[in-house]
């Protein structure tokens, strides 16, 4: 069970990965709200699955990767729950609009990018915890650390109102491009971690 969880929840990540980006190129915004709400619950198998297997000299690395996981899973949950429900569902004003429609880079926006920023931390320290014993695991451990980075651009843009010009509800072709070009990034992890689990030790 300790192996079959994290690579069950690695195959839920690499789908969900993939067809958030399909739902993004084909501009089926329901379907990539519904579809990240799948990625937390898949991220946070697989990082259980790792803080596991962790060495007693990592723990602490994997401690914080685990709390970070748990962090990212709640504020993506708020978001794409809200998404799907009140603001598909409800009639609301222009108001609220602007702070609860993901697409407006409102608050929920910032809340959305915060989140993918405490993902990123997380894929950090548990990166520190991974001991690779073949070349995909080597892989899978830089791809994870670097990936920390994206944490900087989450946690610093939305203070800089770099998105303030998504206020009239558009959607650019350029953010489009952005997310697309993070689900190629983290499609491999998602794989990896698949094979690392995979892999009888």
């Amino acid at each position: 069970m300790n192996k079959l969880i994290p690579k069950i929840g690695a195959g839920i990540v690499t789908a969900a990965v993939f067809l958030f980006a399909v739902c993004l190129i084909t501009n089926f915004n329901f379907g990539s709200y519904f579809v990240c709400m799948f990625l937390p619950i898949g991220y946070i198998m697989t990082t259980a699955g790792f803080h596991h297997e962790s060495d007693e000299d990592r723990k602490t690395a994997a401690n914080i990767g685990l709390i970070f996981s748990a962090v990212y899973a709640v504020l993506i949950f708020l978001v794409y729950f809200a998404q799907t429900t009140s603001v598909r569902l409800d009639d609301m004003n222009e108001q609220a609009l602007k702070i609860l429609d993901f697409k407006r880079g409102g608050l929920i926006f910032n809340y959305d990018l915060l989140g993918y920023g405490m993902m990123a931390l997380s894929t950090f320290f548990l990166g520190l915890t991974v001991k690779p014993k073949n070349k995909a695991d080597k892989w899978l451990k830089y791809l994870m650390m670097i990936h920390g980075a994206f944490f900087v651009s989450c946690f610093i843009m939305p203070m800089t109102g770099v998105f303030s010009g998504m206020s009239d509800g558009e959607t650019s072709i350029g953010g489009v491009i952005a997310l697309v070009c993070w689900c190629v990034y983290f499609l491999p992890i998602g794989i990896l971690s698949f094979v690392h689990f995979n892999v009888k030790r």
